[in-house]
């Protein structure tokens, strides 16, 4: 998530022993519970709202409302049985510590992790730096050698032009699409460009779905290998910084969105590389592959309830085709996921993505609800009037109340400090899972939530599509085996229909760390029935800032579909900044290919 996020809960607010319980459905009303405080008083005059989590007090903890009865029903608290999932590799990625062949960075808080999967290579992007790892196969016979990195982002539109080329941004996401063993970056241009004279008005809620202007004429191109640059000079005596590149000039026009495609499974390319233009701020994109098209929702900025989701023509791009985008403006919403394919089986030919979203509102103080919000969306190419996006649904589910009050709070507490680090607890995570085993269609969601012990937990929906299509909720769970928190987390579902949830571990004794979680596919409903897998201890705590990570990510292996990786961040013992640690896991059971 960009940096010009604001502070949105800078506040405290005050919570009664009683809880709220709202939805959006345009029909549906709201139902409050009314209940005597259990006990009161007058509060000093109300600071002014920082605008920059910096100046916030790091130790002014939220208070922490009583979690509901419902709530608390569906919590495990107590560890799984089973033996853990078995770690198969385990190294470090972009960070602190990190050297490969172009050098060494130090990157941007928060990292921004995102993690693919080839069948012979591993590509990581943390915020504004790639890199591209070996991975044990037919081509290789280890796993985390440095191939190439750290780079900026941009390298890969290297000769492409336009701001692609010009402009490195944070947010970058990289995906494998599994499907046509290729890899697909996406990355959003933060500031404004210069107007165009087909400058692209802005859609509104409501509107029918718009198509992108194209950013370059003539796009993709030939498509072209990634640059490989040589390694930086050694800093002057007494120079550790690099300077920075002269701002570009403020201008007034859109924004825009950079993809590149690469032609087969080889992640030095070639690529295909394509610009669209944006007329809204285009942050935390969150890319999912599915058969008609890459999904890319987005959110206009974290003072507004507005989100977009925009989709971009995959047939055309698979060939190096000129292709184009259409985008559908929502407004009063929370942050989006599309639904992301894993293995190779495909949902019924025609049958529309599926969005997902949490329910509340951060901005208007509601951390409360009791629903998932499902979304269809079929993308007609040859005519954006005729694309459709049907609901919101509700989709009942136990309560839950955001995580320390959603995005950008004093939320988890550290070890030897008073900083606090964010939860993001507003919002389901990225990757909104969609894995058709036979018949059954399943759909897996996470999000950060209270606890009753005090704590913060991994909720985790398995949904099912019914014979009509129907989004129905099969099973769910709190992980909150303990007063710790476990949060940001991310999911997989392995071919055997398995599921595994990554995460971040902390809490005083205990330095911000990655762990994982596991069921066995015909265990128990609503249990993590396998032990909790320690992929790295933090060894530090992270003082300079409250921002964490702000997501993170899975991948399923493609040469087996069943090993499923995981990446998140740490700190090194007397570090100041993230290390990341890359992670594979494997569950029992599972056939593959």
């Amino acid at each position: 998530m960009t940096r010009r996020a604001r502070h949105i809960a800078g506040l405290a607010w005050i919570w009664s022993a009683g809880a709220i319980s709202a939805t959006c459905g345009p029909n549906e009303r709201t139902a409050v519970t009314v209940r005597v405080a259990l006990s009161h008083d007058a509060s000093q005059r109300l600071a002014p709202q920082s605008s920059d989590e910096s100046d916030v007090d790091a130790g002014s903890e939220i208070p922490y409302p009583v979690v509901r009865r419902a709530a608390a029903a569906v919590e495990q608290t107590s560890h799984g049985a089973k033996p853990q999932a078995a770690i198969v590799a385990s190294f470090d990625g972009l960070g602190v510590g990190f050297v490969g062949p172009q050098g060494t960075a130090t990157p941007r808080n928060p990292s921004d992790n995102t993690l693919a999967v080839g069948r012979d290579h591993i590509v990581q992007i943390v915020n504004t730096r790639m890199a591209i790892f070996t991975k044990k196969g037919t081509q290789f016979d280890t796993t985390g050698r440095v191939l190439y990195g750290p780079v900026e982002t941009r390298n890969v539109f290297r000769g492409f032009g336009g701001p692609c080329e010009a402009r490195n941004n944070g947010d970058a996401v990289v995906r494998y699409d599994q499907l046509a063993d290729r890899w697909l970056i996406v990355m959003p241009i933060f500031s404004r460009l210069p107007v165009r004279q087909d400058e692209p008005r802005a859609g509104r809620s409501g509107e029918p779905a718009q198509r992108s202007v194209r950013g370059r004429a003539g796009q993709p191109g030939p498509a072209t290998r990634l640059f490989e640059p040589s390694p930086p000079p050694p800093p002057a005596p007494g120079d550790s910084t690099a300077p920075r590149p002269p701002a570009p000039p403020r201008e007034q026009g859109s924004y825009a969105m950079c993809y590149a495609l690469s032609v087969g499974p080889d992640p030095f390319g070639p690529y295909y590389r394509y610009e669209f233009v944006r007329p809204l701020f285009p942050d935390y994109p969150r890319p999912a592959v599915w058969p008609d098209g890459y999904y890319v929702p987005t959110s206009t900025g974290d003072d507004v309830i507005q989100k977009h989701v925009c989709v971009v023509d995959r047939t055309r791009m698979l060939k190096g085709e000129d292709a184009t985008e259409q985008c559908i403006v929502i407004d009063g919403v929370n942050f989006l996921n599309n639904a992301d394919l894993d293995g190779q089986t495909l949902r019924p030919l025609g049958a529309p993505n599926i969005m997902m979203a949490s329910g509340g509102t951060q901005l208007k103080r509601i951390m409360d609800d009791d629903g998932i919000y499902v979304w269809t969306l079929h993308v007609d190419w040859d005519d954006p009037a005729k694309t459709s996006l049907t609901g919101p649904t509700k989709v009942r589910v136990a309560p839950y109340h955001y995580l320390c009050d959603g995005q950008l709070t004093n939320c988890v507490p550290q070890p030897g400090t008073d900083r606090r680090l964010d939860a993001q607890g507003d919002k389901i995570m990225p990757r909104l899972v969609y894995r058709r085993i036979g018949r059954q269609e399943s759909l897996v969601a996470v999000h950060s939530v209270n606890t009753a012990a005090g704590g913060g937990g991994v909720r985790w929906y398995e949904f099912r599509l019914d014979a009509r299509r129907n989004v129905r909720l099969h099973q769910q769970g709190t992980y909150a085996p303990d007063s710790f928190y476990r949060w940001m987390a991310s999911p997989a579902m392995d071919a055997g229909g398995n599921l595994a949830i990554g995460y971040s571990f902390g809490g005083t004794p205990h330095f911000a760390g990655q762990r994982l979680a596991a069921r066995l596919a015909n265990d128990p409903k609503g249990v993590l029935t396998l032990r909790e897998a320690v992929l790295v201890e933090g060894e530090a705590p992270q003082t300079s800032t409250l921002r964490w990570e702000d997501y993170t990510q899975t991948a399923v292996d493609p040469s087996d579909d069943c090993t499923i990786w995981y990446v998140g961040d740490y700190l090194k013992k007397g570090a100041t900044s993230y290390s990341t640690r890359i992670g594979a896991f494997r569950l029992p059971g599972c056939g593959g290919r």
